[in-house]
């Protein structure tokens, strides 16, 4: 990816994986480093049965987390290897 997104462009957006265009959830939020502001991970709501059936990781507040090393590209849509989420 050629430049980090600002998370204003990556939220409400739909999350797809690169590999099968699988459609897993959409993005609700960000989380990020405050003190250099580097995005760590998507907080994905609205799963589908493609993302529950792999169990990842949730916040408190039941999102869960891709990492967004995950990410291959922002568009209209949020790009993501399944390789780096499973």
């Amino acid at each position: 990816m050629p430049a980090t997104p600002r998370g204003s462009e990556i939220t409400g957006k739909t999350v797809v994986s690169e590999e099968h265009g699988k459609k897993f959830g959409t993005v609700n939020d960000i989380s990020f480093v405050g003190d250099t502001g580097e995005l760590m991970n998507l907080l994905v709501t609205d799963t589908t049965q493609h993302l529950d059936d792999e169990q990842l990781q949730s916040d408190k507040k039941g999102r869960n987390i891709i990492p967004f090393s995950a990410v291959r590209s922002v568009g209209d849509f949020v790009i993501v290897s399944e390789d780096d989420i499973l």
